[in-house]
């Protein structure tokens, strides 16, 4: 996680973003620190990335980078005012070289923003999402990086413009997701994929209650996202609810501020 220190939305890049509302940075700070002691509390380990100037929105941390069993495909972002970041995320697994294989990519891809992993579906799958962001070239560079199966999912509407805000992965098989973020085909793979998914509606989507961090019995998410809690309390999880009111201001929510380290 990375504190934000130099919140602002001093840019326009998703359609969440509007450069006329004032973040409150304080309290910022005070909802950032909420979610760390949420996690501590549960019984995770944070570590915490230095926020740098220049970098407002380097409190998203989960689009530095993506790991799988130690691999780590690094991030590329799309826009340049988030290029910097990317070589703050590459540092951090620098200095713990004992326990990382960092590799450097080509493709355009913005880390856990579009790339998550399932590793007991069907043997360790990755679904990756495409169409605002990540390029989908950067979904074969990240198989042959990983060595894990991925599957390509296409964004359309905007309002998703990662796949971290239109699915979330609950436990190591199961996800919940918003079917009308993705084309119809891929939908259908999805279906296919898991028919048992919990599936939300876009009123769950739009107030981030998809942008969540599971461990797969705790489920953290947005104070706002209160029917989505009740969806994923009715499917045997538990749901933390933690207010991000103005991390939501740039388009971001509980699963952007989390990056997860899978060595």
């Amino acid at each position: 996680m990375c504190p934000p220190e130099h919140f602002t939305v001093e840019y326009a890049i998703n359609p969440w973003m509007d450069t006329k509302i004032a973040v409150d940075g304080a309290l910022a700070l005070k909802q950032w620190a909420s979610l760390r002691d949420t996690l501590t509390d549960l019984g995770h380990l944070v570590h915490v990335l230095d926020a740098r100037p220049g970098l407002p929105d380097m409190v998203y941390s989960a689009n530095g980078a993506f790991s799988v069993d130690g691999t780590v495909y690094g991030a590329r972002f799309k826009y340049p005012q988030r290029a910097g970041e990317a070589d703050e995320h590459r540092a951090f697994y620098a200095e713990k070289t004992d326990n990382w294989r960092f590799f450097a990519p080509e493709q355009v891809n913005e880390g856990e923003g579009d790339f998550t992993y399932l590793p007991g579906a069907y043997g360790g799958i990755v679904l990756a999402g495409y169409g605002f962001r990540t390029d989908p070239a950067a979904h074969a560079e990240a198989q042959e990086i990983l060595g894990r199966p991925v599957i390509s999912l296409k964004l359309v509407d905007p309002a998703f413009y990662h796949l971290d805000t239109a699915l979330a992965v609950l436990d190591d098989r199961h996800v919940t997701y918003y079917p009308e973020a993705f084309s119809p085909a891929s939908q259908r793979v999805l279906a296919q994929l898991f028919p048992d998914a919990l599936l939300a509606d876009r009123s769950d989507a739009e107030a981030f209650g998809l942008n969540l961090v599971s461990d797969g019995r705790h489920v953290i998410l947005n104070t706002e996202a209160t029917a989505m809690g009740h969806k994923v309390r009715a499917a045997g999880y538990l749901p933390v609810h933690v207010n991000l009111s103005e991390l939501k201001l740039g388009g971001g929510s509980v699963k952007c501020a989390v990056a997860e380290l899978r060595p």
